[in-house]
C-alpha cells in the first residue's frame, strides 16, 4: 500500500462554517459536519455521530493524515449534545480529544460496538452503553440501534479486533436514520430494513477505497455505496467519508464523480443520493412513515 502511487490533494479547501438551523417541524436536520461527523438534531435529542475536531487522524499532532477541509459547524456552535454514536476506534472516527470537549461541555452519553467503553471512558466520558450488533437502547425517548458493519478495529498493531465495529440506526418521530459508519458493502444492508423498518436517510460512506485489492475488504466504494443504498430502500441517501483526509490513494474529488456515474448506471435521482457541501444541511420530513 505505501508503495501505491497517491494522486495529490490540496492542502487547504475552504469551508464556510454555518450554524446549524432550526428544526422548523421536521422530523430532523441533519448537518454535514465532515468526514463522518454529522449532526443529527430532533425534537428530543441532538446527536453527533464519530465526533472528529482534530487536525490530524493520529495519535501524534505532528504526523498523520492531515485535515484539508476544517469543520462546517464551529465546535462553540454546536447546540447541546445529548448524545454520541461511535462506531469504532479508528483514529479518524474515535477521536479522544474531541471526546475530552464534548465531556467538559456537554456531559453526553456515548453508545457504541462492544469493547469500545474503557477507550471512552478514558477520554472523561461518564456515560458509555456498549452493544452487540441489533441490540437497542433508548437515550431520552430516543431509540437507537446499532447495525452490523464489515470492518474491523485496531489502536495499535497490538489490539486487532478486541472492539467491535458497527453502525447505527436512529428513530427520530416516525422517521428512521440509518449511519453506516466505516464499512466495506456486505449483504447485511439487504437485513437492516426487514428488522428494523423504512429508512428516511441513510449516511452510507463513498470515500477512502483505492487501491481495491487493499481497500475493498473495508471500505466501499462508491458503486457498492449505491448498491447500499438500493439494498436499504431508503428514500434518500447522503455520502460521507470523503474529501477532509486523505486516507487511501484516490484523488480528493474522485468520490464525487465516481458517485454520479454509479447513479447514473443505476437510475439513481442525484435527489434519492447525493453530496452535502460541508456544513450544509438536509432534512427529513416529519411526516415520513
Amino acid at each position: 500500500m505505501l508503495r501505491e502511487p497517491r494522486t495529490p490533494w490540496p492542502k487547504y479547501v475552504e469551508v464556510r462554517p454555518r450554524v446549524p438551523p432550526a428544526l422548523a417541524g421536521a422530523a430532523a436536520v441533519v448537518t454535514f459536519i465532515g468526514h463522518a461527523t454529522f449532526l443529527i438534531q430532533t425534537a428530543a435529542a441532538n446527536i453527533l455521530t464519530d465526533p472528529m475536531y482534530s487536525q490530524r487522524a493520529s495519535p501524534l499532532t505532528w504526523v498523520g493524515p492531515r485535515r484539508v477541509r476544517q469543520p462546517g459547524v464551529r465546535f462553540d456552535d454546536l447546540p447541546p449534545v445529548s448524545t454520541v454514536l461511535l462506531s469504532h476506534n479508528h483514529y479518524d472516527h474515535c477521536d479522544l480529544p474531541t471526546l475530552r470537549r464534548l465531556a467538559k461541555r456537554f456531559d453526553p452519553t456515548v453508545v457504541t460496538p462492544l469493547g469500545n467503553g474503557r477507550l471512552v471512558r478514558s477520554a472523561g466520558i461518564r456515560r458509555v452503553e456498549e452493544l452487540d450488533w441489533w441490540q437497542e437502547t433508548t437515550i431520552g425517548t430516543v431509540p437507537i440501534s446499532v447495525t452490523p458493519a464489515h470492518h474491523f478495529s485496531a489502536r495499535t498493531p497490538f489490539d486487532r479486533n478486541r472492539a467491535l465495529w458497527g453502525g447505527f440506526a436512529v428513530r427520530a418521530g416516525q422517521a428512521r436514520i440509518y449511519f453506516a459508519g466505516d464499512t466495506a458493502y456486505a449483504g447485511f444492508f439487504r437485513d437492516i430494513r426487514p428488522r428494523l423498518g423504512p429508512i428516511a436517510l441513510a449516511l452510507l460512506p463513498i470515500g477512502a477505497y483505492e487501491p481495491r485489492w487493499f481497500m475493498q475488504a473495508v471500505h466501499m466504494n462508491p458503486a457498492e455505496a449505491v448498491q447500499a443504498h438500493l439494498d436499504l430502500d431508503a428514500a434518500q441517501s447522503i455520502a460521507m467519508h470523503f474529501g477532509t483526509f486523505q486516507l487511501t490513494t484516490e484523488g480528493i474529488d474522485e468520490p464525487a464523480r465516481a458517485l454520479d456515474e454509479a447513479r447514473r448506471a443505476r437510475n439513481v435521482p442525484p435527489s434519492r443520493f447525493r453530496t452535502l457541501e460541508v456544513g450544509d444541511s438536509a432534512r427529513v420530513d416529519a411526516r415520513f412513515g
